[in-house]
């Protein structure tokens, strides 16, 4: 992955604030905001140690591409936790599984390698956003198994490579709290457990009572 944006970009926000969505920004009376923050500290252009935490304890993500006449699309790619990799500051990759045989990310990547990726943890509510540019690997049997998960039952047809040029985590507004089954089921035993303990002994105090 590079290190340095392209010489056209000003900040690493410029890979989404283009011309046109900053008119928009002056005309809704937020551009004087975000440009003071673009000048004091801006968007990061690298992995930092609390985005590479952040990615290690996701489980899923969404991916968007786009083919040559623009044409979006969105893919969700889900594995256990910490199969989206941090190979360094700038790159990262995943372990591309068969799937449904469509191959339009794969597809869109040869033509048009802009990517984005979107990372949401609903229990906590946050969201991450990463821009940059994929490629697909396929002969590269070291970073294949790099990325691989061992104890993941799917069949690993190639690597996806990303390559980062910014990434912001943005407002939590409107994210629905949702729970992960295998966080919650531990709590739900607990807590009838102790529902089962208190039935119990106020049991035997009503037959003290009785008696």
């Amino acid at each position: 992955m590079t290190a340095r944006l392209v010489s056209t970009l000003v900040s690493p926000s410029d890979v989404v604030f283009t011309p046109s969505v900053k008119a928009r920004q002056e005309e809704n009376g937020s551009r004087a905001g975000y440009a003071n923050f673009e000048a004091s500290r801006g968007w990061e252009s690298r992995v930092t140690p609390i985005l590479a935490e952040f990615i290690a304890a996701q489980t899923s993500f969404y991916m968007a591409t786009a083919n040559a006449q623009g044409q979006p699309y969105m893919q969700h790619r889900g594995g256990p936790p910490g199969f989206l990799h941090v190979l360094d500051e700038h790159t990262l990759a995943f372990a591309d599984y068969a799937g449904n045989k469509q191959y339009i990310t794969a597809g869109n990547l040869d033509e048009n390698p802009k990517a984005q990726l979107f990372l949401m943890d609903y229990a906590n509510a946050q969201r991450v956003k990463i821009w940059g540019e994929a490629k697909v690997v396929t002969d590269d049997p070291a970073l294949t198994a790099r990325v691989s998960s061992p104890d993941y039952a799917a069949k690993v047809e190639r690597v996806i490579v990303f390559t980062l040029k910014a990434w912001d985590a943005n407002c939590h507004k409107h994210i629905p709290q949702l729970l992960k089954a295998e966080d919650v089921i531990p709590a739900i035993r607990e807590r009838d457990q102790k529902i089962a303990a208190l039935e119990s002994r106020l049991k035997e105090l009503e037959e003290k009572l009785m008696s």
